[in-house]
C-alpha cells in the first residue's frame, strides 16, 4: 500500500502555488495542476465545472481579489486509498479556513472591510501526479453571517467558531501507520452502517453510542450550528434532523478515505429526504432535497470523537424554492 507522500506533494504544491498567484496567474495554476479529464465541484451556486480555467475564472480569482491577501489555514490534511472503489484511486483532504480582508463584494454578500473565515474543506484525487478531480466545498452562509447577511432565522444548536483537532495534530504531512488508519476506517465504517438508514431500532443515544465516544464534537455548519455531547447532539441536531424528514435515501459517497486517526467521506449528493416537518426555522414544504455533505472525522480509541461538517445549505434550499439571491 501506498503511503500517500507523492499525493500530499502534488496538493501542497497547488496550495503553495494558488496562495502565491494573482491575476491570470491563477488560471495558469489550475491549468499547470489539472488532469486532461479533470472536474471540479463546489457548492451553490458554482456546481460542477469541467474546465480548470473555469474554475479559476468563476472561483478563485473573484475570491482573491474581493478577499485580498488571502491565505489558507488548514488544521486537517490528509490522505488515503478509496475503500469503496477497487480501483486504487488515492484522495487528499485539506480543511480549514480561508482567510483575507472583506474588501469587495463576493456572489452579493457584502463586504465589511475586515477580516472574514471562509470555511472549507476540498477532496482531491490524484491520477498521474495531477488533480482529476476536486470537491470544493465551503460554507458561504457563515460568510454571510460574518457581514450581516445570515440568511437563515434560527439554529437548533450554536455556530460560533470552528477549530480544528482538540489534539492539534491534524496536518499529516508525514507517513502514518497503517493499521490505525484501518482502525478509523472500520470506525467509519460502522458508524455509516448504524446511522445511515435511520432504521437500527435502538433509542438514539444508544445507537451513537455504539460508535461515538459521549463527549463527542459536532462542528455543523452555519444554519445548524456545533453541539457537544452525546445528550446534546441529540436533542440539538441529529432528533431534531430526523423528525423532519422522511424517505431518505440510501447513503452516496463518492470517496471514503482514512489515514491515521483521521478520516472523511464525501458526495454528491450524498443523500436525498423530503422536508415533513420544521427544519432551521423553516417550515416542511413536502418536497424532496438533496445533501452534498463532506464529513471529517477523528477517532479515539475504537470509536469516533470529533466530526466537522460541511453541508451546501443554499443549495438544499434553492431546490425547496428559496432563493437567496447569491449572484
Amino acid at each position: 500500500m501506498s503511503d500517500f507522500q507523492s499525493e500530499k506533494e502534488v496538493i501542497s504544491g497547488y496550495h503553495s502555488a494558488l496562495e502565491r498567484a494573482s491575476g491570470d496567474e491563477i488560471s495558469a495554476v489550475e491549468e499547470r495542476y489539472a488532469h486532461p479529464d479533470y472536474i471540479w465541484r463546489g457548492f451553490h451556486p458554482f456546481d460542477e465545472v469541467d474546465d480548470p480555467r473555469r474554475v479559476a475564472q468563476r472561483f478563485w480569482e473573484p475570491l482573491k481579489d474581493c478577499l485580498t491577501s488571502l491565505q489558507r489555514r488548514e488544521d486537517i490534511f490528509f490522505a488515503g486509498e478509496n475503500w469503496l472503489h477497487k480501483d486504487g484511486s488515492v484522495w487528499v483532504v485539506s480543511m480549514g479556513h480561508l482567510m483575507g480582508l472583506f474588501d469587495k463584494e463576493w456572489l452579493g454578500i457584502r463586504p465589511t472591510r475586515k477580516l472574514a473565515m471562509l470555511r472549507y474543506c476540498a477532496f482531491y484525487r490524484i491520477l498521474d501526479g495531477k488533480i482529476a478531480e476536486s470537491l470544493m466545498y465551503f460554507d458561504l452562509p457563515h460568510l454571510m453571517a460574518q457581514a450581516g447577511q445570515s440568511p437563515f432565522p434560527t439554529q437548533t444548536a450554536r455556530h460560533l467558531v470552528q477549530p480544528g483537532p482538540v489534539t492539534h495534530c491534524g496536518l499529516l504531512f508525514d507517513p502514518q501507520p497503517i493499521q490505525e488508519g484501518l482502525k478509523t476506517r472500520a470506525a467509519i465504517d460502522a458508524m455509516v452502517s448504524d446511522l445511515g438508514q435511520w432504521n437500527l431500532g435502538l433509542p438514539l443515544e444508544e445507537e451513537l453510542a455504539r460508535t461515538w465516544h459521549d463527549d463527542m464534537l459536532w462542528w455543523g455548519p452555519e444554519g445548524i450550528g456545533a453541539t457537544y455531547t452525546i445528550e446534546r447532539y441529540t436533542k440539538q441536531h441529529s432528533g431534531p434532523f430526523r423528525a423532519a424528514f422522511s424517505d431518505r435515501s440510501k447513503t452516496n459517497h463518492i470517496a471514503r478515505v482514512a489515514e491515521g486517526e483521521f478520516g472523511a467521506f464525501a458526495g454528491w449528493p450524498n443523500f436525498t429526504a423530503k422536508l415533513t416537518g420544521p427544519f432551521m426555522g423553516m417550515e416542511p414544504t413536502g418536497k424532496i432535497g438533496e445533501f452534498r455533505v463532506i464529513d471529517v472525522y477523528r477517532r479515539r480509541g475504537d470509536k469516533l470523537h470529533e466530526n466537522w461538517i460541511f453541508i451546501d445549505l443554499l443549495h438544499f434550499w434553492k431546490m425547496q424554492g428559496m432563493d437567496f439571491q447569491i449572484a
